[in-house]
This record gives C-alpha cells, sequence and structure tokens, in this order.
C-alpha cells in the first residue's frame, strides 16, 4: 500500500491516464495521478506539501522541461541530454553535448526518483531541486543563458503567460514559479517497476541466475549502491584514477583535499540503459564496469576504505550472474510512461 502524498492531476490527462496499466503504480489512481512513496522507500527528501503537483502545474514543468527556450540560441532543451528511451540519461554520449556543438566534462546522469535525492550533480554542487534547473541553464557549454534572460522570454509567450496563469494564478513568470514547474515534473519521475521490484515485493520471480547475482551484489556492491534506491547517496572515490587534476570532483565544491576524486554514488535502477558508465562516461559497458572492480582500482590517498584492499573476488560465472541481475533492474514501464514523453 503506497503512502499518497500528492495531488491528483485531472482533466488535461485523462486521455492519457486511459492509456495506462491499471496496475502501474506510476500511474492512474481514479481518475487521476499521485505522487506516491513505493513499498520500502524512505521518505522523499523534496516536500511537494510546499509546491503540490496540479495537472496545470506537471504540464507546465513538462513544456518547460522540453523547451529550447532556456538555451541562449533555443537549440537545446533538458530532453536534449534526458532521453526517456534511455531512463533520462543521454543515450551513447560519453561526456554532455551542448551548445554549439560543446563538449561537457561529464556523463549526463540519468534523472529519476530525484525526490529522494539530498543533492544533485556528480560533486553535489547542488542541494535543492528546486535550484537544480540553474546549473544547466547557466553552464557555458551546456545551455549558456541567463535565467533573467529566460524569464524575459518566457514573458513574451503567451501561451506561457496562460500556462503560468492556470499553474500558479498569475501570468507572471518568475524564477521561482519556473524552477516549481519543472520540480513538479521532474519529481514526479518514480522508477520502481522492475523485474526487481517485483520480485521484492513477492509479485514476481527471478531466474537462478539473477538470484545468484542479487546475492552476489548484496555480498560486493550493496556498501555503496543500497536498496531499495540502489545509491547510499554517499561521494566516493571508486579508484578510477591515481591523480585528480582534471577533474577534482567533490572537492571542487568543497575544496577539501579529502574530497579529492570523490564523485556521487549513482543509482543502479535502469543501468542496463544508461551507459556509458562513470562520470566521465569511460565505461561503455556493465562488463567492463566489473572488469575494473575486479582488477583495475587505482590506489590514492582518497579511495574509498571499502575497496582499499584490492578488486572484488568474482569468476567468470559469478560476473555474468551480476550482469544478469543488473539488468532486472530496467524499468520498461518507467521509459514508456506517456506522461513523461517528449512535447513541443
Amino acid at each position: 500500500m503506497y503512502r499518497i502524498v500528492g495531488v491528483l492531476l485531472f482533466i488535461s490527462f485523462l486521455s492519457i491516464l486511459q492509456a495506462c496499466s491499471p496496475d502501474d503504480k506510476n500511474e492512474s489512481n481514479g481518475n487521476g495521478v499521485t505522487f506516491y512513496i513505493p513499498d520500502g522507500f524512505p521518505a522523499p527528501v523534496y516536500n511537494f506539501q510546499n509546491n503540490p503537483i496540479t495537472p496545470s502545474g506537471f504540464a507546465l514543468g513538462r513544456k518547460l522541461f522540453y523547451d529550447p527556450i532556456l538555451s541562449r540560441d533555443s537549440s537545446i532543451s533538458c530532453g536534449s541530454c534526458h532521453q526517456q528511451f534511455v531512463a533520462f540519461a543521454h543515450a551513447d554520449h560519453t561526456l554532455s553535448h551542448g551548445i554549439d556543438g560543446l563538449l561537457g566534462t561529464r556523463n549526463s546522469p540519468a534523472l529519476f526518483n530525484i525526490a529522494w535525492y539530498p543533492s544533485f550533480m556528480w560533486d553535489g554542487g547542488v542541494n535543492h531541486l528546486e535550484v537544480q534547473p540553474l546549473a544547466p541553464i547557466a553552464n557555458p557549454v551546456e545551455m549558456d543563458e541567463s535565467i533573467a534572460n529566460v524569464i524575459v522570454k518566457l514573458q513574451r509567450s503567451l501561451t506561457y503567460q496562460a500556462m503560468y496563469q492556470s499553474a500558479f494564478g498569475t501570468d507572471s513568470v518568475t524564477t521561482q514559479l519556473t524552477m516549481r514547474a519543472l520540480a513538479q515534473f521532474m519529481g514526479s519521475m518514480i522508477s520502481a517497476n522492475s523485474k526487481y521490484d517485483k520480485y521484492r515485493e513477492g509479485k514476481g520471480a527471478l531466474t537462478s541466475p539473477e538470484l545468484n547475482g542479487l546475492q552476489l551484489f548484496r555480498t560486493h556492491c550493496e556498501s555503496c549502491h543500497s536498496e531499495p534506491l540502489l545509491t547510499d547517496m554517499q561521494f566516493r572515490n571508486n579508484g578510477l584514477d591515481n591523480t585528480f587534476d582534471s577533474d577534482p570532483g567533490r572537492a571542487k565544491i568543497t575544496n577539501l583535499p579529502q574530497d579529492s576524486g570523490l564523485f556521487k554514488v549513482p543509482s543502479l535502477r535502469n543501468i542496463a540503459l544508461t551507459y556509458p558508465y562513470m562520470h566521465d562516461g569511460r565505461f561503455q559497458n556493465l562488463g567492463q564496469v566489473l572488469d575494473h572492480y575486479m582488477t583495475g582500482i587505482k590506489q590514492s590517498a582518497t579511495l574509498d576504505p571499502l575497496l582499499s584492499t584490492g578488486g572484488i573476488p568474482l569468476n567468470p560465472q559469478d560476473k555474468s550472474d551480476i550482469i544478469s541481475f543488473l539488468e532486472t533492474l530496467t524499468d520498461q514501464k518507467f521509459i514508456t510512461d506517456r506522461r513523461f514523453k517528449e512535447v513541443q
């Protein structure tokens, strides 16, 4: 039984909801949609009581997410680097690809369950969902736009004036309302309908290789990729490099030497879809990732203590079974949920 903490979405989504599976947790409840806490999930960090989800607020956030008007030359939207069919990661892109064809320095993270995140970005440089979009908007190799100019452009649009009026009772476009609409849309992206979730809830079975992979995962990986979110939300140095001059990671925010080379532990949900892997996209497949943890860990002063004693001992069958388990984390309902599809 889910604890309902959100607000129903009504008329504007009826045509979509009628096409939804009745047992889909992320879909309709009667004639509406709810934000919910899946079984076993902790309480979310983001408090929707301060920004209640409404049909018009969600619709406004969805339009903003896919609108390149947020970028300097109207060429890049949030959806450009966060594509639904790969769990809102950037398909087959090692590094984020922004305005004027420029490349960033880090891989675009997937987006889901972010209402549970206490911080954002690989280095945790943003600590609130409502201000997270400001970072890519202002980044010179992503959208290269000022939020002040974004507001001017939105205010000129009669379509947006009407949508803000419907969502917030005013046709005056402000930064806060813009960020809150985006938070309603992005915060509603819940992924908890994978094969693993069905097994966890006693509603489905895993194969023998998948079960062995789950056991191996719980033995060797869960300390950092804690269930059920599959991340502990911490920052760790997982032994990718000996030095960190090119990207100090968390230390770029804190200026603390003990944070050099530390990056946020990503969730492993939908991991089979979100390649390439690591903060710089250096690994192209899950086999390469496991090879790193088996034999590729590099020593440094900030290496995480959990990895300092050496690599994870896995034989070829173990490696294959862990990958089989990781593939059970794919949430097909989430990546095909029509509520989150691109709109013009």
